[in-house]
Formats: C-alpha cells, structure tokens, sequence
C-alpha cells in the first residue's frame, strides 16, 4: 500500500502542478488581452478616427481566442510528457489556426469598409470612388478566400495520417486530379478573370455598360459572375470570363461624362440656322446639360430629307437620356410652331402629257387624277 501510494501520490501532484501552470497561462492570456484593449482604446481615443472604433470592435474577439491559446501552448510544449501531451497541443493549435484566421478575416473587412468609406459614391464625378470600390470588393473577396484555404490546408497539415493520405493522392491520382482541373477549369477560369478586372479595371461598380444589347449599370462584382441592373430593373448575370473574352461598351470608363445624340429628318427648306438657335436656347432651360458641347450639325441628304445631328453632353448617361429626350420635345414643338413647312413630306409632280410642262405641283401627297368620261 504505501509502495503504491508513494507512486500515485508524485503523479497527481506532477498533474496538480500543471493543471495549476495551464491555469496560469490562460489567466495570462485573458490579462494580455484586457491589457491590449485598454491600450487600443487610448489610442482609438488620441486618434479619433473612424476605423479606430471599427477596428477595436472587430480585434476584441479573436484577440479574447488567440492570446490564452497562445499562453496555454507555451505551458504545453514546456512539458515533458510529449505522448500524454500530444493531444491538447493538437487541439490547442487547431484553435489557434481558427483564431488567426478569424483575426485575418476581421482585419480585412475593417480596412475593406475604411477604404470604400474614404471614397464615397454617392456624388456626381464619382469615377475614381467606383474604381476603388470595385477593387476593394474583388481583393477582399480573392483574399478571404485565399485565407480560409490557406487556413484549411494549414489545419488540414496538422493530422498526419491525412498529410500522409493526400502526398499518396497526388502521387498516385494524377489522372483524376487531371480530370478534376479540367471539370473544375470554368471556375477557376471566372476567378482568374476576378484578378484580372480587379487589376486592370475593365469594369467598375456602378459603370454605365452595354453588354450583348443590354444597358445598365454594373450592380455587383461577386467572384465569378458580375450583376448588370438594367434600366427597367431587370438583372442580366455575366460570367466574369465573358467581361474579359468580349468586348463590352462602358460609357464610364474614364469619366462619367458623355456625348447624346439628337437625329432629325426634316424637308430641305427648313431653316438650319433658325433650328440651331433653338436647340441653343432649349439646353439652357435645363439642368441636364453640362455646358461643354452643343452642336448642331447636317450629316446627311436623302431623296426626301435631309439629316440634322444635335450634340449635346451631359454629365452622366441618366442625365445625357433625359436630355436627349428634353431637346426632340423642344425641336418638335418648334418646328410645328414656327417652321411647318420644314417637317418632312411629300411631293408630288404630274407632267401635261401634251405640253410637257407640269399640270399638278404640290408639297403635299395628292390624290389620283381621275379622267373625265
């Protein structure tokens, strides 16, 4: 009994003691944390800046996960006992793995939501907050799912009969990790051309686009397809494979401003001048014109008409289609107004048989000339 008691006795109290260490550790690590708390508060205080308080809120979690952990796994690789101890250590740095990835993530949506809050979108010139936009939302998406693999696998790393089964796959599976690349190559395609548009900024959130004859405004930029919000507010889903492949109208990739059109088929006697004044004092009696262009221009004779071009520019498409559509209202109302004569018609003109000078001449479409019995 003693012998037994002699041996029992120095193990509790060797467990005792670590148990006590581990303890220790973990109160440590929740002391660390309040202490870095405190410390970030201070700061956020002397700062006062907005992403402070964002990223003092989001850094509170993971920190409350990673700083015990991190404590307790030093107190576990300190001990001896590598076989008893195998499994906490295994634990305790799966949690670590989860914890660092969640601070990862946590950091990336406050820097995400900091930079897109510098650059707001709801002004008129909002060119420059559109591309920064569009790249944070790619970036972050490519990068959160850049770290949650990258944290899988790690995690994944950590069991040693599943590193060992996944180096005997792809030793010995090249044809279905062959196949699997080949059925897996569309997505992997749409991601790749994510990098692309997020680096090279063919489209941009918001941007006025013309994509297989639909016009919209790019809505959502997600990680394989892009959302185009029609103008009767349909939704037209893209693959981003097909922004990169073929080619696309984007009426804002440099600036939002752009250039309307305003065609007119009118009789050859309408006044050229008389209209261009016209269309001169219609663009000042709205908002929708931005003062830089306004032309009036003949681009075209017909048999029966002649081609008018209006130019006008305005300061976004929206603004461009209302002017465009101000500027035929006021044209119209004009030339019924004032100049009749000058909407388009047609002539008719019937040669005297017997003298060969003309017995009919109208402007306007004549009836059929009826013999008399």
């Amino acid at each position: 009994m003693s012998e037994w008691m002699s041996e029992v006795l120095p193990f509790s109290g060797t467990v005792t003691v670590f148990g006590f260490r581990l303890l220790l550790a973990a109160a440590t690590g929740l002391l660390l944390h309040c202490g870095a708390l405190i410390v970030l508060r201070r700061f956020a205080r002397r700062r006062q800046q907005p992403i402070d308080a964002a990223l003092l809120q989001r850094l509170r979690g993971p920190l409350l996960v990673l700083l015990p952990l991190l404590c307790v796994q030093v107190v576990l690789a300190s001990g001896e006992s590598a076989a008893e101890l195998q499994l906490p250590r295994h634990i305790c740095s799966l949690g670590i793995i989860a914890g660092t990835v969640y601070l990862l993530l946590n950091l990336l949506s406050v820097i995400s939501r900091h930079l897109k809050t510098m650059h707001a979108v709801d002004v008129e010139d909002n060119y420059h907050a559109r591309r920064m936009h569009t790249q944070v939302t790619v970036l972050r998406r490519c990068a959160t799912l850049l770290i949650v693999v990258v944290g899988v696998s790690v995690a994944l790393m950590t069991f040693p009969r599943i590193r060992q089964l996944g180096a005997s796959l792809l030793a010995s599976a090249g044809v279905v990790g062959l196949v699997a690349g080949l059925a897996a190559r569309p997505v992997l395609e749409n991601l790749i051309a994510g990098l692309q548009i997020a680096l090279t900024r063919p489209i941009q959130l918001d941007d006025a686009v013309v994509i297989d004859g639909e016009w919209g405004w790019i809505e959502e930029i997600a990680s394989t397809y892009v959302v185009l919000r029609i103008w009767d507010q349909r939704r037209l889903i893209v693959p981003l494979s097909k922004i990169i492949n073929e080619p696309l109208q984007n009426w804002t990739r440099r600036t939002a401003q752009i250039l309307g059109t305003v065609f007119l088929h009118l009789d050859y006697s309408v006044p050229v001048q008389a209209v261009r004044e016209e269309l001169e004092r219609a663009v000042r009696l709205t908002d929708r014109w931005d003062g830089r262009v306004c032309v009036l221009q003949v681009t075209d004779f017909t048999e029966r008409t002649v081609e008018l071009r209006a130019l006008v520019s305005a300061a976004s498409s929206p603004a461009a289609w209302d002017l465009r559509v101000f500027v035929r209202e006021r044209l119209l109302e004009f030339l019924q107004r004032e100049h009749p004569g000058a909407l388009p018609r047609a002539r008719l003109e019937v040669v005297d048989p017997e003298g060969g000078h003309p017995a009919v001449r109208s402007d306007e479409v004549q009836p059929p000339l009826r013999r008399s019995a």
